[in-house]
């Protein structure tokens, strides 16, 4: 079956910290509705409910509904976790404190560091298993099972399993998981080696309390969910994304509750490569700004690079397959100070919400980078003074004057000006983190604008870095909501070998691969959701014998013969780090398979509504005003619904629409696809 012979109503549903964003697909009707709503913190099912009946969808009707949530995301970021007791080998119940013996700060003694499991709820019991796999010493019974009742006497929800070298045989977890499932309460059970087959004790060790802390908030909010939808008539399965940028049934999402964390982010970047390879623009950099940070990722061939080694804040490494996404401390509503040295600096601190920028007009007295673009006219003053009472654009140029013109000697244009170079010499440094910093130069990419202030800035950044062309899709403020719809089914296998290549079992290692690609196939005909096409990927996770970090080296099929496995692998090194080791063994650390279910073929241009658009870009001008572009420029600013399906601007520009405005300098120039995409040419630096 072809991707086009897939048909149906689909609704994607992402929920951020302010907004939640719906997109609904019916490719029967040839028909796209959205909505934006505002999230409700306090249940998100409210929210996601809301924007069913914003976009006057009858969840009865739908065939599927994907969901992204920052449920496990924030309760991590937050620290606002369930109760958790944990089980280990005896002896080792520090693991998860001492860590990597490394500081929150590499110079001086600032920082600070909570382990997700305090120790009074780190309990020892008699085991042990040998790196080879062997039983040194059997497992205790009598110990685990006075353990597990003391834990659950103290209150804990959940439970974490975690015991040495269970890698290498899992058979004492797997027991210890018999006996805790007649002991313990509820299901919130996580085995360590169950979640993460690879070696490293502390990370499969943190990996697993990630999962167990977040897995009876996630459990309970679907389950509320899945059945808030019931009530309206909606009988299929329910998809969650994972931040891998697959989807998950939300049966069994909670199981595997860690791979949800930072699965917001990843939506987005899923719907940059769709986007991405529909407009012939496979090779993306993507650029991802809200109001508090920017978030940036890199997609070669429209596949996003996928990291098992995030550390999503210090000493919390969640080692589960996830979208390399780099998060930068510069949104719109990023302050701006003159600090204690005399020098310009913006971020990480962020007016947030409330009061917000002093542009909202809700008490903010700071100057922010949205404060900037408005005094510079790049953002129009009508639409966003929405506060009540408003402010004028005389305060804006009061506070910058003030507050950072007079410490620089500056006037208020000067010092706003000054804001966004400095804004955009940080968000550019975060974009070489995710290309120069593994090896790619951004020069060979496009630059993928989303977010609700990212196509602001989206130009200058491109030029900062050289990059020649920046893709801004048609609906950039609810491009999250749209990676739920275009998501695929994908499950992550890791397996450890760690071994040096020259004593690897070919045949082990083969049949690992298949055994992998087998349990994949289950698992996604497990959610009962229709695919047009598997694809699967392998690779192997190698290393020069003595070194710490991990390489990942793709690989052509599941049988590689071990010269091939050396080949790429020097060729791999060679491509990251310009250097060639002939002299060190090479050793095989783990064995990777991603297991893919391609979904439904999505029609883009469906997100634009032809019927509103104009016959000549003239009559698609809104007006004119005054913007700064190292000097006040008459500048035409153009409503995007409007249009015309063959329109080619000049910069400079402003282009207007509900979620966001695009800025054109001068010298550029864009032209809008098929499917609605603005592709702006960056012209040279002047």
């Amino acid at each position: 079956m072809s991707r086009e012979d897939l048909t149906g109503s689909f609704a994607g549903i992402d929920v951020g910290g302010t907004f939640t964003d719906l997109v609904h697909y019916d490719s029967r009707a040839g028909r796209v509705s959205l909505a934006k709503v505002p999230t409700t913190l306090d249940n998100q099912a409210g929210g996601v409910l809301a924007a069913l009946d914003a976009a006057g969808v009858d969840a009865a009707a739908l065939d599927l509904i994907v969901h992204g949530t920052t449920t496990t995301t924030n309760a991590v970021l937050e620290r606002q976790l369930c109760k958790t007791g944990l089980v280990t080998t005896a002896g080792f119940r520090d693991v998860l404190e001492l860590g990597r013996r490394t500081r929150p700060q590499a110079y001086g003694m600032k920082g600070q560091f909570r382990p997700l499991i305090p120790r009074d709820l780190r309990l020892e019991v008699p085991e042990r298993m040998l790196a080879d796999g062997s039983v040194y010493l059997p497992l205790d019974e009598d110990a685990l099972r006075g353990a597990l009742r003391a834990l659950v006497a103290t209150g804990c929800e959940a439970l974490v399993i975690h015991f040495l070298h269970s890698y290498a045989n899992p058979a004492h977890e797997q027991h210890a998981g018999e006996i805790a499932r007649e002991e313990w309460p509820n299901g919130n059970i996580t085995l360590g080696s169950a979640l993460l087959s690879e070696s490293r004790e502390f990370e499969r060790g943190v990996t697993a309390a990630v999962n167990a802390s977040v897995q009876p908030l996630l459990r309970r909010y679907v389950e509320r969910l899945a059945d808030r939808l019931s009530d309206r008539g909606y009988a299929r399965d329910l998809l969650v994304m994972n931040g891998n940028g697959g989807m998950v049934s939300a049966r069994i999402v909670a199981d595997e509750a860690a791979k949800t964390v930072m699965s917001g982010p990843a939506s987005g970047v899923m719907a940059a490569a769709y986007t991405g390879r529909r407009a012939g623009i496979p090779d993306l950099l993507t650029y991802d700004m809200g109001g508090t940070s920017t978030d940036v990722a890199m997609i070669r061939g429209a596949e996003p690079a996928v990291s098992h080694e995030i550390e999503v804040e210090y000493a919390m490494p969640i080692h589960v397959p996830m979208v390399d996404v780099r998060t930068v401390g510069a949104g719109g509503g990023s302050i701006a100070r003159v600090n204690a040295a005399g020098l310009l600096q913006v971020g990480p601190e962020s007016a947030g919400s409330t009061p917000g920028p002093i542009c909202y007009g809700k008490g903010g007295t700071e100057p922010t980078i949205s404060d900037a673009n408005m005094l510079l006219g790049r953002m129009n003053p009508d639409r966003l003074n929405t506060g009540a009472g408003g402010v004028s654009l005389e305060v804006i140029r009061d506070a910058f004057a003030e507050r950072i013109g007079a410490r620089l000697g500056l006037d208020a244009v000067e010092a706003a000006s000054a804001v966004l170079r400095i804004a955009t010499a940080k968000m550019a440094d975060a974009v070489r983190m995710v290309s120069i910093s593994l090896g790619e130069d951004p020069r060979d990419f496009a630059l993928f604008a989303f977010g609700g202030a990212g196509p602001l800035h989206a130009c200058a950044i491109a030029r900062e870095l050289g990059v020649p062309k920046v893709l801004v899709p048609a609906r950039p403020g609810i491009t999250n909501a749209l990676g739920c719809i275009v998501a695929d089914l994908r499950h992550d296998f890791v397996q450890t070998v760690n071994r040096p290549l020259d004593a690897v079992e070919l045949d082990a290692l083969h049949a690992g691969f298949a055994a992998q690609v087998a349990e994949g196939r289950a698992a996604i005909a497990r959610e009962r959701v229709e695919i047009a096409e598997e694809r699967i990927a392998h690779s192997v996770d190698m290393q020069f014998i003595g070194q710490t970090h991990l390489l990942r080296v793709p690989l052509p099929g599941p049988t590689p013969a071990r010269e091939e496995l050396q080949a790429l692998f020097e060729e791999a090194y060679f491509r990251r780090f310009q250097v060639k080791l002939p002299e060190i063994r090479a050793a095989v650390v783990n064995l990777n398979t991603s297991v893919v279910g391609r979904r439904a073929e999505v029609d883009l241009s469906l997100l634009i509504n032809a019927s509103e658009r104009r016959a000549t870009l003239a009559e698609a001008q809104s007006g004119t005003r005054a913007v700064w572009f190292d000097g006040w420029v008459d500048t035409p600013v153009y409503w995007r619904d409007h249009l015309p399906g063959d329109a080619v601007i000049r910069g400079p520009a402003i282009v207007e629409q509900m979620d966001c405005t695009l800025v054109m300098e001068p010298g550029d120039r864009a032209e809008q696809d098929a499917d609605g995409n603005l592709i702006v040419t960056v012209g040279a630096r002047t």
